[in-house]
């Protein structure tokens, strides 16, 4: 429908699909307070080694963690293979800090890509540019070592370009050893002038960006291998997707100096953190779970929702709440997700409610948050309506293009005075017993 800015790699199944899951595990989820724990408490890495030694996931089962993304309506997953911590998820041969090591001892990666897969799902990777283990990666604004003087000296002795080619080595292992992999998704760069005031610079240390990262043969490496693979742009080169992160998007993503339309994808968390916070309270509603994906695609673009499983392995309670919010509505409404997008910019919808409409043109949504009462005025439908119903259970909504007598009298106004081309719905008086009712309009 839209006209969108041409990129290497492939979209057409992402822009279809719009729902995913994120999910961020790692030895963070032992201390449980927040996947960026050893640098908010600038822990040593002698100190953080309690957590990698008692590692233990025993309750992880990578089928029921497929089964339940399937069950919510999403479509893709992307697992983080290695987070900022610099622990790795999977039998990598380049660095002893690895899964494989811990009690544990089994290739985490290696199942969950098999088990998503298993169920129809495409895999993505996630994989942290930055690395707070790594003996090469200087210490910087945002290392846990950053106040010690003495882990700061060392800087002239690490090497960078040893630790690119690291990263290259590892990106070859995760694309060549674990079948198709759909999604890479790095994370991320800190030198723009936003971070330098978000991260507040410390005397003597900066941040890094595509330079450091050697990103152009990083990328280079990655389409070599997987030529259709969709890559965000953390590594501050233009790639496939714009990934804004933790905030409520309410307009089409365009680009900064052609504005075209950019494919982009909303990552959000059901509570305020990414890894599993055992004490975290600011956990979502269902309002607003639903809010997060609807808004998104009413505006071109997907949702990337984070899980964060606890330490044992398994989904905490109440991401499995949230989870079935999703499940229990994409159920009956998933059509109204999956290869739509923003509506012709000719259909406003009422204040408070959000309309998507199918690629081809032929479906029109409108997503009730807000109920109204008996009836609902719809502009710009009017001639264009050749079917109307709740998409939850096909029951019919009944509509006119003649504006009600009563609404007439009431307001005192003509039909041209309400509205450019109405469209009058009759709306049953009690709300259906589902959260946000959507109306399924099939145009002509």
């Amino acid at each position: 429908m839209y006209p969108i800015k041409k990129t290497p790699g492939d979209h057409a199944w992402f822009t279809h699909d719009r729902f995913g899951m994120f999910i961020h595990f790692g030895l963070y989820a032992l201390p449980a307070r927040h996947e960026w724990i050893k640098t908010r408490e600038e822990i040593a890495d002698e100190d953080y080694q309690k957590y990698f030694d008692h590692f233990d996931p025993d309750l992880l089962d990578a089928k029921a963690w497929a089964k339940s993304a399937k069950a919510a309506g999403m479509k893709y997953a992307v697992i983080t293979t290695k987070h900022h911590e610099g622990f790795c998820l999977w039998d990598t041969q380049y660095t002893d800090y690895k899964v494989t090591n811990t009690p544990y001892g089994k290739d985490i990666i290696r199942e969950v890509a098999d088990a998503f897969r298993a169920e129809g799902l495409k895999v993505g990777f996630y994989y942290s540019l930055i690395d707070w283990h790594h003996p090469d990666f200087p210490v910087d604004i945002l290392h846990p070592d950053r106040n010690r003087p003495e882990k700061v000296a060392e800087n002239p002795s690490r090497d960078m370009k040893k630790y690119a080619k690291y990263m290259r080595d590892q990106i070859t292992e995760l694309l060549t050893n674990y079948g198709d992999i759909d999604i890479l998704w790095f994370d991320f760069s800190y030198t723009d002038e936003h971070n330098k005031k978000k991260f507040k610079y410390l005397p003597g240390l900066k941040g890094k960006g595509k330079d450091d990262w050697e990103a152009e043969e990083l990328i280079a490496t990655a389409r070599a291998l997987r030529p259709g693979i969709l890559i965000d742009n953390r590594t501050q080169i233009e790639q496939d997707i714009y990934t804004p992160e933790q905030v409520q998007v309410s307009r089409w993503m365009t680009h900064p100096e052609t504005g075209e339309k950019v494919v982009w994808e909303a990552c959000q968390t059901f509570s305020g953190s990414w890894g599993y916070y055992r004490d975290e309270t600011s956990w979502k509603t269902p309002e607003m779970l639903l809010e997060l994906l609807i808004q998104s695609v009413a505006n071109g673009g997907n949702l990337l929702m984070n899980v964060g499983p606890t330490a044992r392995g398994c989904f905490d309670h109440r991401a499995e709440e949230a989870l079935r919010v999703y499940g229990d509505w994409m159920k009956v409404n998933g059509r109204s997700i999956y290869g739509c997008t923003m509506a012709d910019p000719e259909f406003i919808a009422p204040a408070g409610n959000y309309y998507t409409q199918s690629a081809d043109g032929k479906r029109l949504y409108l997503h009730l948050f807000k109920y109204p009462y008996k009836s609902l005025i719809l502009p710009g439908l009017a001639g264009k309506v050749q079917y109307a119903q709740f998409l939850h259970d096909a029951s019919e909504i009944q509509y006119s293009e003649e504006c009600p007598y009563f609404y007439q009298r009431f307001k005192g106004e003509s039909v041209a005075e309400l509205s450019e081309a109405p469209l009058f719905l009759t709306i049953p008086e009690h709300r259906p017993e589902i959260r946000v009712p959507v109306i399924e309009f099939i145009l002509k």
